[in-house]
């Protein structure tokens, strides 16, 4: 791997990861105060398991940015990581909306913008990139779910 690619895998591992650490912030502290006070679908996974899918996500989420980054530049890949940069940025934003602002209704429309976001990235990517476009497909089916589970407690909390 030239060192050109190895710098452009460092910057995508850490934008992801940075991503991930600003909506921690947010997330973290509200996980056994608020969140714990709502009511939650049957369906809504242990607290545990949230950490370690997340992390799996950012992970492919930074090797699918490499995947594309890595191509020779044209508008179509800077296109693309442009969207993908809009989608890591409106990751953050739900993370603010809802447990740092602690307004359901707001995520909920926070999440449904991020999984547009997600689909038209992966879009994007799978023109460059089929890899970087598979690698994304785990983000879209947890944020679908995520924004069921979003959705179902805005109902169960009025």
């Amino acid at each position: 791997m030239k060192f050109n690619d190895i710098v452009k895998l460092v910057a995508a591992l850490a934008a992801s990861f940075l991503a991930a650490l600003i909506g921690s912030v947010f997330t973290i502290p509200s996980i056994t105060t608020w969140y714990a006070s709502l009511n939650k679908p049957f369906f809504t996974p242990p607290d545990w398991l949230f950490g370690p899918a997340w992390t799996i996500l950012y992970l492919l989420m930074a090797i699918a940015l490499f995947l594309v980054w890595r191509l020779p530049q044209s508008k179509q890949r800077d296109s693309a990581i442009a969207v993908y940069a809009a989608q890591l940025i409106m990751n953050v934003l739900w993370s603010v909306g809802f447990f740092g602002f602690h307004n359901i209704l707001l995520g909920v429309a926070l999440i449904l913008l991020l999984l547009a976001l997600i689909v038209l990235t992966t879009y994007e990517f799978y023109g460059l990139s089929k890899p970087a476009a598979y690698a994304m497909v785990p983000y879209i089916l947890w944020v679908s779910f995520a924004t069921c589970l979003n959705v179902a407690v805005f109902l169960l909390n009025p």
